[in-house]
């Protein structure tokens, strides 16, 4: 959005940007306190389980390459539209009940996440180029209210609907609508933004370790989404317990998203934050899984704030390290694309090592392995450099000619 643009165009866009994110998590956040109950009314094994909580990460990831040639065809603010509209249809579709449904609503709901997730990145640097920390904090701090808000009230909406869990699941479809509305008269606008492509970026080195950390973070993120309400069930709380604490540890997810991005932003140098907030976040996670009982609630707030820490600071470095809104929308279809595609392998593995072991230890060091994993991609990612689609460097990497937009 250009500097002329009246502030109250400005204001509705962000509000709008805000609700489109406050809709990227509840279809994934939702599905981990009512798997038990799935489980129990539908059959499912501990396997099926796996695949239930790997299906949308895949999905999320196969979304990145569609959204390039959509984008080309309507342009980036229509396909902001479009991706809130099959998440819609996703949730709608997972109130039918059955495996069948379940399964495919969560890959509808998963491919329109991962749609809008490449877009949004490319979306703040586009329209707010001059408060870019300010604007990725905000809108991943707004969306980790929205996978704990999916987390927290799964459970009691599950209690209070005649449906049960497919009622639960569905009704999340309502703020997507809501949000797909908001976004109309922003889906109008002629733009300029190129459509996401790697380009150069694929034999860039800098983009490749980006792409790393968010595959890697995006992991742990999703173990939690998937396991940890059955985790914490494991050692004695009650379903409805479980998603509450699930709940506070999701909601924590927003300050540690906002503030780390925010913080992270003002520096050049990204290196001392990737290797703090992941670090943090192992630490955290071991004493609400192997912990004693008195310290589950700070733990699970430590570790929501790790977690969303790791996330901002995710899309911190897909903004800082491109050069232009054409080079993080490429960016932010690499990072994340390829970046969930193989994320999908930490709660699927996760899984099957509870299954194999029946206890948590194996898993838990599994999570540890892939915190430490990515402190040391992260390493390289933080760098004080740029990438850029447009740059004829054979590398498609650039020095960073001036210090990050605070």
């Amino acid at each position: 959005m250009s500097a002329g643009r009246a502030t109250p165009s400005r204001l509705l866009l962000g509000l709008a940007l805000m609700l489109v994110a406050f809709n990227l998590r509840p279809a994934l956040s939702t599905v981990g306190p009512l798997l038990a109950t799935i489980r129990d009314g539908t059959g499912l094994g501990a396997g099926g389980a796996a695949i239930l909580t790997t299906l949308p990460v895949l999905c999320l990831g196969m979304a990145c390459a569609l959204a390039a040639p959509l984008i080309r065809r309507i342009g980036p603010d229509l396909a902001v539209l479009a991706g809130s509209t099959i998440l819609a249809a996703g949730l709608t579709l997972r109130g039918l009940g059955g495996l069948v449904p379940l399964f495919a609503g969560t890959a509808l709901a998963a491919i329109g996440i991962g749609l809008d997730n490449v877009l949004l990145p490319a979306l703040v640097k586009r329209d707010f180029s001059g408060s870019g920390g300010l604007m990725t904090g905000l809108y991943t701090m707004t969306l980790c209210l929205g996978a704990a808000a999916g987390a927290g009230a799964a459970v009691p909406v599950e209690h209070a609907l005649d449906g049960g869990w497919p009622s639960a699941l569905a009704i999340w479809a309502l703020p997507a609508l809501a949000a797909a509305f908001l976004w109309v008269p922003f889906a109008r606008r002629k733009t300029s933004t190129a459509a996401p492509s790697a380009g150069r970026l694929l034999r860039s080195p800098l983009a490749w370790w980006v792409t790393g950390f968010m595959g890697l973070q995006s992991s742990l993120a999703y173990i939690l989404f998937g396991w940890l309400p059955l985790l914490l069930q494991g050692r004695g709380l009650s379903p409805l317990d479980a998603g509450l604490y699930a709940s506070l540890t999701t909601l924590v997810q927003a300050p540690g998203a906002l503030l780390t991005a925010m913080l992270a932003a003002r520096r050049p140098d990204q290196r001392a934050w990737i290797v703090a907030i992941p670090g943090f976040t192992a630490a955290a996670f071991l004493v609400l899984a192997f912990g004693a009982d008195a310290l589950r609630i700070p733990a699970a707030c430590a570790l929501g704030f790790g977690v969303g820490g790791c996330f901002g600071l995710g899309l911190t470095l897909i903004v800082l390290r491109a050069a232009d809104a054409a080079s993080a929308a490429g960016l932010s279809a690499m990072a994340q694309g390829i970046g969930y595609t193989g994320a999908c392998l930490g709660p699927l593995i996760f899984g099957l090592a509870h299954e194999a072991t029946g206890g948590w230890g194996v898993p838990g060091a599994m999570f540890v392995g892939i915190a430490t994993s990515a402190i040391l991609i992260g390493l390289a990612a933080g760098r004080d450099r740029k990438v850029s689609v447009a740059e004829p460097e054979a590398r498609g990497e650039v020095a960073r000619p001036v210090a990050s937009t605070p």
